[in-house]
């Protein structure tokens, strides 16, 4: 018994030594392990370039598409596949195949700013990162990346595109707004390290996006080339903080986005992605990044509408990236780069270095030894309780009262009490919730396109309450700015606002200056995004069961600040 009892306390102490003393990414970098001279001398310089190219890959679009990527990795023997649309157990089958053709490992990469559920059906969405920007406790965040990071490992990724590190500043961002942190630079940079430090301490490669910042602009890189005219300074001082921060902190990985930035580089359409002075002058050089460099996606319209027919490609390898990701053809790129590379356009020397930072990333991530993704039971251990106990944790965190603390106090359970759900067309959870606390209750839906006679109908039977509790629902897949309702409800929801009604917001907060009134309620709850755990959330606040603790991660002007909530 004694024996088996030391057994078990050497073991538990070897365990314990093992986890604490594992190097980080950057530490091995700076002492990079034999295996990645070992299969770098394998490679011959086709090969080499090779690994830089990282291919889309999706497991809702049929076998024939699956097999097709398939069949690019094996011919051209790339150095990852990032995984979007599709489900668990396709992509754990897909996963395998790829591995199996790949004579030198695939980094498998997921675009997951709120986890698996971000891309793959039947898995775990975590809070947006405008919700989390509200929330005090980073710890609470720390241990959504830990979390992350599990899901990540048991689907055999390696790399997660997060957490994003864009400073939101401008409220008319159509491609970032929700999934910043906030506008506030240190808020950003505090909640983004506690998410990738969870992430990074979970064995998982981070990378921060979308360097030098892409939170000041009304353009989508996706469909154009954003231009950001401000001094450097200004850039120094506030986009490229956070990033500043989280590099001095261990970050393993900085993604670069596709924008046009006179003051950094003054080429005329020069993307940041196919910038020399931006990539290697600043990033590496000024702020002495050592870790991966990623490019945004290579066929975004961003970078391929003044780069044609794979300069692009070629370009961004001369900046100083490491990874290209989603080339809009690979093959060619390869050819470019090397026939660069004979005509001394580029030194094979720079390539080798971005090969040997891949290599030892794959090193890091467990890649020297080859694994099979077991695929029974894949889903539940995706979806474990614990995770969801942590959504529901960090949806009451980050809930914020702005206006009525006393007013919602007082309000009377036994009291005949109308509860409206505005923007959807049947019954929610928030109106379900409520009612456990107002037993003498009735419920009103009004969908986003109500007629005059339905909202006039229900004005007319709410007057007979004696108190009004209304939800308002962004029902759109992603809490956009322009919440889609039609001005009959509006104009009702100002009605309401100027009586005795409580107000819960369901929907990014920057929408509250599209809602004219709600400044003049009784009550009012911002819940950031339509999910049921976030109408969990504000139905326990009204019900005077949670005390709320979020703050406001954006200004909404005239009426409301950064850092708001009672």
């Amino acid at each position: 018994m004694k024996k088996n009892l030391f057994l078990l306390i050497g073991f538990c102490i070897a365990t314990f030594s093992a986890n604490a003393q594992k190097k980080t990414y950057l530490e091995l970098l700076a002492n990079q392990p034999k295996w990645v001279d070992s299969v770098f001398n394998k490679l011959n310089r086709r090969d080499r370039i090779a690994q830089m190219f990282f291919v889309r890959a999706h497991t809702n679009l049929g076998k024939k598409y699956s097999d097709s990527v398939g069949m690019v990795i094996k011919k051209e023997q790339l150095g990852g596949v990032i995984f979007f649309q599709g489900g668990p157990v396709r992509q754990a089958v897909v996963t395998n195949a790829y591995q199996k053709v790949s004579k030198v490992p695939l980094i498998v990469a997921n675009d997951g700013e709120w986890g698996l559920g971000m891309r793959l059906d039947s898995t775990i969405s975590y809070p947006y990162q405008m919700t989390l920007g509200a929330i005090q406790n980073k710890d609470l965040i720390y241990r959504m990346g830990q979390e992350v990071a599990k899901d990540f490992k048991r689907m055999g990724m390696h790399l997660n595109l997060a957490p994003d590190a864009d400073v939101n500043n401008n409220a008319k961002n159509p491609v970032i707004n929700y999934r910043s942190f906030g506008e506030n630079k240190y808020n950003v940079a505090n909640k983004v390290g506690a998410y990738m430090k969870g992430m990074q301490d979970g064995g998982l490669l981070t990378s921060l996006k979308h360097f030098p910042g892409h939170g000041d602009t009304d353009v989508d890189s996706h469909y154009d080339l954003p231009q950001l005219n401000f001094s450097f300074t200004r850039l120094d001082t506030l986009e490229m903080y956070p990033f500043k921060e989280l590099i001095k902190q261990g970050a393993s990985g900085v993604m670069v986005a596709h924008m046009n930035i006179p003051q950094l580089d003054n080429t005329p359409n020069l993307p940041s992605t196919l910038s020399k002075p931006i990539i290697t002058g600043i990033l590496k050089e000024k702020i002495g990044f050592k870790g991966l460099i990623i490019t945004d996606a290579m066929d975004m319209k961003g970078v391929v509408k003044y780069f044609k027919d794979g300069n692009a490609d070629l370009m961004a390898i001369m900046a100083g990236n490491d990874i290209l990701e989603l080339s809009e053809n690979s093959d060619r790129a390869i050819k470019l780069v090397r026939k660069a590379v004979r005509h001394n356009e580029i030194d094979m020397k720079v390539i080798d270095e971005s090969v040997k930072k891949i290599l030892t990333a794959k090193y890091w991530a467990g890649l020297n030894r080859k694994d099979t993704i077991v695929t029974q039971n894949i889903v539940a251990d995706v979806n474990r309780k614990a995770s969801y106990a942590l959504v529901q944790e960090l949806a009451n965190a980050s809930v914020t009262l702005l206006k009525g603390k006393p007013y919602i106090k007082n309000l009377i359970p036994i009291r005949r009490t109308a509860i409206i759900s505005i923007g959807v067309p049947s019954v929610t959870t928030f109106q379900k919730e409520i009612s456990k606390g107002y037993y003498n209750s009735v419920y009103y839906v009004l969908d986003k396109d109500a007629s005059a006679a339905q909202i006039s109908n229900v004005a007319r039977e709410i007057g007979a309450f004696d108190q009004v509790i209304v939800g308002i629902h962004d029902s759109r897949a992603r809490p956009a700015n322009n919440i889609p309702l039609n001005a009959g409800i509006k104009n009702f929801i100002k009605e309401l606002s100027s009586k005795n009604a409580v107000f819960a917001l369901f929907a990014n907060p920057y929408n509250l200056a599209g809602l004219p009134g709600l400044e003049n309620s009784k009550g009012l709850v911002i819940a950031y995004q339509k999910e049921d755990y976030m109408q969990i959330s504000a139905a326990a606040v009204i019900n005077n069961r949670l005390v709320p603790s979020g703050k406001l991660p954006v200004s909404i002007l005239p009426n409301y600040k950064f850092g708001d909530g009672l």
